[in-house]
């Protein structure tokens, strides 16, 4: 029986998942490059005969899953599922998992780095000077302003503590906040239309689900103050993206930072590419040196334990109620 794994994840051609496994009988294959996981054909050919892979935001669809016969696991790097079909997996007996904890750490300061930067005027003010074009523009000061976060989970605990330590006042929306943290750092609980009313920065760290898909649009960005600013590192769906470049030229946001987008890569002609209030980056967020490392470490090791008979709960995210999964079955 193969003992393949593949490595689609982008940034996981090497690492320590390949020892991990190797030691362990595994046939560990970096992905090829010069496909595009993207595309369902690609993707399927690429896991013929693979037992698991080491998956990144590449769509897993009903049309991948039913023509991946082998695959036992897809160990996702990061803590979104949501371009994986679950029933899909379900139906076959395939284990989705992923890795939590081990990079909000990550996510926060990109998260952090987005806020600053699009509030001192970049990547305006970066072009200026490469043009020779200087220009000297005020621009408010962060200290003192209000955030707003939208999900106050590990990752928004993350953002919230930096944020306070900058001289932010935070404030959030959470159906279920802990109630410690909020307390020591003295954070307001909102509805979400009052946390969109009082923020100078919104920034989502919630997950997609299909309650969330496009929860940010032309109703809920008029709600945004005017003049406010916009922050996403969570999932791209979470935006109507043409809602958001119209809240953006209308002037109703001052400027956005953006690691994630409906379509990924994001195409050139998006109006956001050409926009000097815009900084962006290309999910990104959740990758550090350490978090990589760890991240990795995890996938391996969540596909060590299921081969080894293991159910490792707290990084599975299917087959609910599930005690017998067995890997030869």
């Amino acid at each position: 029986m193969s003992l393949t794994v593949k490595c689609c994840a982008l940034n996981s051609d090497e690492g320590p998942h390949f020892s991990l496994l190797s030691e362990k009988g595994f046939e560990v294959l970096p992905g090829n490059r010069d496909r595009s996981f993207w595309e369902a054909t690609n993707l399927i050919e690429e896991l013929s005969g693979c037992c698991a892979v080491i998956a990144g935001s590449e769509p897993y669809t009903p049309e991948v899953i039913k023509n991946c016969p082998d695959l036992k696991v897809i160990a996702r790097t990061g803590v979104g599922f949501d371009a994986v079909d679950l029933e899909a997996c379900d139906r076959q007996g395939i284990v989705v998992t992923t890795t939590p904890g081990v990079n909000h750490h990550s996510v926060a300061e990109q998260t952090i780095a987005l806020l600053m930067g699009v509030s001192r005027g970049f990547p305006d003010n970066d072009q200026r000077v490469r043009s020779g074009a200087w220009k000297r523009i005020a621009y408010p000061r962060v200290m003192g302003r209000t955030l707003g976060l939208v999900g106050l989970g590990r990752i928004g605990q993350a953002v919230a503590t930096r944020a306070i330590g900058l001289g932010l006042r935070v404030v959030a929306h959470e159906p279920f906040p802990n109630k410690e943290f909020v307390e020591k750092w003295k954070i307001e609980t909102l509805e979400l239309d009052d946390l969109l009313g009082q923020s100078d920065y919104v920034s989502l760290h919630n997950p997609m689900t299909p309650q969330s898909l496009k929860m940010m649009n032309r109703d809920t960005f008029a709600k945004m103050k005017k003049g406010s600013v916009f922050i996403n590192t969570a999932r791209g769906a979470l935006v109507d993206e043409s809602a958001l470049i119209e809240a953006l030229q209308s002037g109703h946001l001052r400027a956005a930072g953006l690691d994630v987008f409906d379509v990924e890569p994001l195409p050139t002609s998006s109006p956001l590419i050409s926009m000097s209030n815009v900084l962006l980056s290309g999910h990104v967020a959740g990758l550090d040196v350490e978090s990589q490392f760890d991240t990795l470490t995890m996938a391996a090791e969540t596909i060590l334990s299921l081969k080894d008979g293991g159910w490792p709960t707290e990084c599975i995210q299917n087959l609910k109620g599930m005690s017998d999964w067995k890997w030869d079955r």
